[in-house]
């Protein structure tokens, strides 16, 4: 499934730390790890503390230098260095996904502020708003620590309809490589933690929507049930479970005691980030999961629906 995968730097140790991952992953799936660097445009002289790489020979000279770094089994290094000078970074690193031919991009988030402190600025939110290609973010780990990463815990978020689902078979693809767990999960709401739509017609009629929520329950014990079979029945290992409550939290919960190493998330893309932001569970997983996060784009129909 993964053959090509993506990589952006930008000089920084921080940057850096999507590197095992990204040769994890590489090593599993025998692909192709191009490390990339785009020349920006007006840079600003240093990036998290440390100097930018603003310079085409300076730069293909550092890709040279991370590439030293890792012997990777079943899996090869390629390097590029966009010479031109780019204003837009993101809208660089989709072009060169596409004309590179890589299906996974592997960004960095860090910091506190969840996805407006990846890379440079708002980068990682407009590859995920206007590329089609998946994005797999990694959280650093404590500077004291050397770097790792491996994946034998896999959280699976549905929902029980299609609306999720296009995310599935990349997570079972996965699981599949790693020889990891998949573990699903299906958030039903209580009446306190209902979306602002839901809310009303709860206050107004309680009784009714406590029955349909534990109705709801039910339902989705049925949904995880077929689709763990379905799973196993394709030699995968899986569990599920039914949480109950806000999503966000119920999501993030179940990946602490799953002592998941990989979230992956289906998400839509939209034409404005004020529309692909708005109300969206995706950003506060982001923010505050330990856990590495992939996003899978829901296209076509299932998008449209």
């Amino acid at each position: 499934m993964f053959k090509r995968l993506l990589v952006p730097l930008d000089g920084s140790r921080l940057a850096e730390a999507v590197l095992p991952a990204t040769f994890y992953l590489a090593e599993h799936f025998c692909a192709t790890v191009v490390l990339f660097h785009v020349i920006e445009q007006d840079a600003r002289a240093t990036i998290h503390g440390e100097r930018h790489l603003a310079d085409a020979a300076e730069s293909q000279a550092y890709l040279d230098a991370i590439a030293t770094r890792f012997t990777p089994r079943c899996a090869s290094i390629e390097k590029h260095v966009h010479k031109l000078k780019h204003a837009d970074v993101a809208h660089s690193i989709i072009e060169h996904a596409e004309e590179l031919a890589t299906d996974l991009i592997v960004l960095c988030a860090h910091g506190q502020g969840g996805l407006r402190d990846v890379l440079v600025g708002n980068i990682a939110q407009q590859v995920i708003a206007r590329g089609t290609v998946p994005v797999f973010f990694v959280r650093p780990q404590d500077a004291e620590r050397e770097p790792s990463f491996e994946c034998r815990k896999i959280l699976m978020p549905l929902d029980g309809t299609p609306h999720h689902e296009p995310a599935l078979p990349v997570a079972a693809e996965i699981a599949r490589a790693c020889d990891a767990v998949l573990h699903l999960v299906t958030v039903v709401p209580t009446t306190r933690t209902l979306s602002a739509e839901r809310a009303g017609a709860g206050m107004l009629l309680p009784a009714t929507m406590t029955a349909v929520l534990d109705l709801a329950q039910r339902g989705a014990v049925e949904y995880l049930q077929n689709v763990m079979q379905k799973l196993r029945g394709e030699g995968l290992q899986a569990t599920a479970e039914v949480a109950r409550g806000d999503v966000t939290a119920a999501v993030l919960d179940a990946a602490q005691r799953a002592h998941a190493d990989l979230i992956v998330l289906a998400t839509h893309g939209r034409t404005t980030m004020n529309a692909f932001w708005s109300g969206s569970v995706t950003p506060k997983v982001l923010a505050r999961a330990d856990a590495a996060v992939l996003l899978v784009r829901v296209m076509g129909e299932e998008a449209a629906r």
